[in-house]
């Protein structure tokens, strides 16, 4: 589907994991616990959860993302060479559920809010990991609706699980502006037809995959900029 970016959105649906809420932020953490190995076991531990969501939709083999999150982790551990325990491993999951948000994320939400604009999140997380993470974050309050992929059992890119929003906001896909960090992710939404926002904060290289988001920002302020006050 093309989008069409010459009229302004009409609400804003927001990636969870990677966008609001830092899932790095765990490596402090991690470090804590496998002194030298933090950082390492952090990316490796997302990089699986992200290739097991994929694999479990591409194979019709759904389990929640929580089960996902604890068995990548499990694989990072041992794939690293680490001792594992279930003391460590509660800790580790357990932060999960109350990782960072990204410094300017609260200003941006409660911006948005004051110019009238409805936001909400469509995530892989599950509704209870969602709840917990954003009471933590503060942002109870400012994001209705929340959309989980249990809905459909199907991890983004599916279509099935980018048609979440329209239904739930009764507005075309080119209408609800999606925002994410995941380039991935933004691709997959601007297929589905959304218009796009990929929030690059790494500097990361386009994803080569024959199409762009309708828009780059640097951090989640580029948001604001499809609502001018």
């Amino acid at each position: 589907m093309a989008t069409d970016a010459s009229s302004p959105p009409r609400a804003v649906l927001f990636d969870a994991y990677g966008t609001l809420f830092d899932v790095f932020s765990v490596g402090a953490l991690a470090e804590a616990l496998y002194p030298g190995n933090g950082e390492r076991l952090s990316v490796l531990w997302r990089d699986k959860q992200i290739e097991y969501t994929r694999l479990r939709s591409m194979s019709a083999r759904y389990r929640p993302f929580w089960d996902i999150t604890r068995d990548a982790l499990r694989f990072a551990v041992q794939r690293i060479g680490l001792p594992g325990d279930a003391a460590r491993e509660e800790r580790l999951l357990t932060q999960y559920l109350r990782l960072d948000a990204f410094p300017e994320n609260r200003d941006v939400l409660a911006t948005l809010a004051q110019r009238g604009v409805r936001c909400g999140i469509l995530s892989n997380g599950d509704p209870p990991m969602l709840r917990e993470g954003i009471a933590h974050a503060g942002f109870a309050g400012w994001l209705d609706p929340v959309l989980s992929v249990q809905g459909t059992q199907r991890f983004k890119t599916d279509p099935a699980t980018y048609a979440l929003g329209p239904a739930a906001l009764g507005l075309p896909a080119r209408d609800i502006l999606f925002v994410s960090s995941n380039g991935w992710d933004a691709i997959g939404a601007t297929w589905y037809g959304y218009t796009t926002l990929w929030v690059n904060r790494a500097g990361a290289p386009l994803e080569q995959l024959g199409t762009e988001p309708t828009r780059c920002g640097a951090d989640l302020r580029a948001v604001l900029d499809f609502f001018p006050a």
